[in-house]
């Protein structure tokens, strides 16, 4: 069994050849309603530890941060001077940029732009650091010391925030997720999935970090992605294992609406499906073994969805299964030579005739097994 990466080692650790979805133009989105208002630097202090206002960590797999620890921001966390440079601002009446947040149910707010301030904002108030890189009547102090005419000027320190209200549909929450794109566009930009699972988390995604523990796709993928391509191309096999005939481009938002429609299992058996896919990941890993996928090195996404799709829908149609392994090696095999499969995973793999073609020279190798 492969062993997992150390949990400070960041670096990609399977190579997946796929299409950039990042820059895809996505369909007009609906307008969002939003609202402005002020929130007081001790109000939004006291929310945050209160976790009526959550900084997504972008992972199922991370607990939501502890208000006096650091929460997972990848690429996005401030140094200490510029921590203290925005604590200095604050103390000195300069103007400080907004925050964006999104309604939640139960009166709670996501955060969609802000996340270092509150972070940083949070660690000061509980006693964390202290002021360095700041000016001379400054240094030295950490909250509690603060003299109490600047304390009070910081806990009414008032900070700008718009809030997009609790989106009520799939088009409401695509559109929510093009403002966090385009409000993550600096830096190290999150991924189209860390986006994904910070606003769509419920009980699919919760399925989704499961099946990425299962063994047999462990030893088929690889070890983990650190920005969540694995998890992503689970939820890619189960969107066109389920719903493939209504496949559109770009893959991006298919996955969107798909994630949205289905978030908590909405018209969905989880448990059928995910016992589908750990056959599927069983039967192949034992077939074909680590080759499966990979026109060379490389993981190719294109042919993941499609093999593991067809695997899948195998299984559920029966008959059973009994696995030989030179018929299997030589269906994929005569999949892999066929020109117009490879095309379809080599050549525009996102687009609808790609996947349509694709799909259907996977499921006619593997049908008759």
């Amino acid at each position: 069994m492969l062993s997992d990466p150390a949990p400070d080692d960041t670096t990609e650790m399977t190579e997946v050849d796929d299409v950039d979805e990042t820059d895809a133009v996505a369909p007009s989105a609906s307008p969002v309603v939003y609202f402005g208002t002020e929130f007081d630097v001790h109000g939004l202090v006291r929310r945050y530890n209160q976790r009526a206002i959550v900084v997504p960590t972008f992972d199922p797999e991370e607990v939501l941060p502890d208000p006096k620890a650091e929460p997972f921001q990848r690429g996005r966390v401030w140094r200490r001077p510029q921590q203290d440079r925005f604590l200095e601002s604050l103390l000195l009446g300069f103007p400080v940029p907004g925050i964006f947040l999104v309604e939640q149910p139960g009166k709670k707010y996501l955060v969609l732009d802000g996340q270092q301030r509150l972070t940083t904002l949070a660690a000061f108030y509980a006693g964390k650091f202290r002021l360095e890189s700041v000016d001379d009547v400054l240094r030295g102090f950490t909250y509690e010391t603060l003299p109490d005419d600047l304390r009070r000027t910081l806990d009414d320190t008032f900070i700008q925030a718009i809030i997009i209200r609790v989106p009520q549909s799939v088009e409401d929450y695509e559109s929510v997720y093009q403002i966090f794109e385009r409000l993550n566009s600096g830096g190290t930009n999150l991924t189209p999935h860390e986006i994904r699972v910070a606003l769509y988390g419920g009980e699919l995604v919760e399925t989704i970090r499961s099946l990425n523990n299962d063994e047999s796709w462990r030893e088929l993928y690889g070890r983990r992605s650190q920005r969540l391509k694995d998890q992503e191309l689970i939820l890619r096999i189960i969107a066109l294992h389920v719903d493939s005939a209504n496949y559109f481009s770009p893959l991006k938002t298919f996955l969107n609406d798909f994630l949205g429609e289905h978030r908590n299992g909405e018209n969905l058996d989880l448990a059928a499906i995910s016992t589908l896919f750990r056959a599927a990941a069983a039967a192949l890993n034992f077939a074909i073994g680590r080759r499966a996928f990979r026109l060379g090195t490389q993981v190719n996404a294109a042919i993941l969805d499609s093999v593991f799709v067809a695997v899948m829908d195998r299984i559920r149609n029966g008959p059973k299964i009994d696995i030989d392994q030179h018929a299997w090696v030589e269906a994929y095999n005569n999949l892999l030579s066929s020109e117009r499969f490879i095309d379809a995973v080599t050549k525009a793999t996102a687009n609808e005739e790609s996947v349509s073609v694709r799909l259907e020279e996977a499921r006619a190798a593997f049908s008759a097994l």
